[in-house]
């Protein structure tokens, strides 16, 4: 089987004429003049009506940044993307003193949120990097694992700000 370069141009039985505009290991995005654009595996019959012969790296963009996506979740203290219930969404969080003759505090809740989400995966690089260490004994690891689990635990009311479930704090199930 020959693999198209992008530009090649096609026709193809059910889309019509189109031309290849990305290719991955598995896939060819093309672009139909009627049809828009669809992705079609590499081994479906089309008629060919102008091949280009570039070299082709079979990996995507898209391929390639969700790698590096999951490499950095895994490995670095990044935020990970987590979304606010949409019922927060642009309000404000206000801190009111008890001395009337202070002025109140408002801070968006989306910066808010931020912090919260970024406290959460901090105290979870912690965690790895706790399990993963070499220099601390198991029962070094058992006690820092507790004192994280109820870290987790403490930061539970915040939970309401999450919209999904499984972006919230974890804590202590006893």
């Amino acid at each position: 089987m020959q693999l198209l370069g992008i530009g090649s141009r096609i026709k193809h039985q059910e889309y019509g004429n189109g031309v290849i505009t990305n290719v991955t290991s598995k896939h060819y995005w093309v672009t139909f003049i009627e049809n828009g654009l669809e992705t079609i595996d590499l081994d479906t019959d089309f008629e060919v009506i102008e091949a280009i012969d570039d070299e082709v790296d079979t990996i995507s963009f898209s391929e390639v940044e969700q790698s590096l996506i999951s490499i950095l979740q895994k490995w670095s203290d990044a935020s990970s993307i987590s979304p606010i219930a949409d019922k927060w969404k642009g309000g404000k969080l206000i801190l009111s003193p008890k001395n009337s003759n202070l002025a109140d505090k408002e801070i968006p809740i989306d910066t808010f949120f931020h912090k919260i989400v970024m406290v959460r995966d901090r105290i979870r690089v912690m965690e790895q990097k706790v399990n993963a260490s070499k220099n601390l004994a198991d029962q070094e690891k058992i006690d820092l694992q507790q004192y994280i689990t109820r870290i987790y635990g403490s930061l539970t009311t915040f939970n309401v700000l999450f919209k999904n479930q499984s972006d919230n704090f974890i804590g202590d199930k006893k």
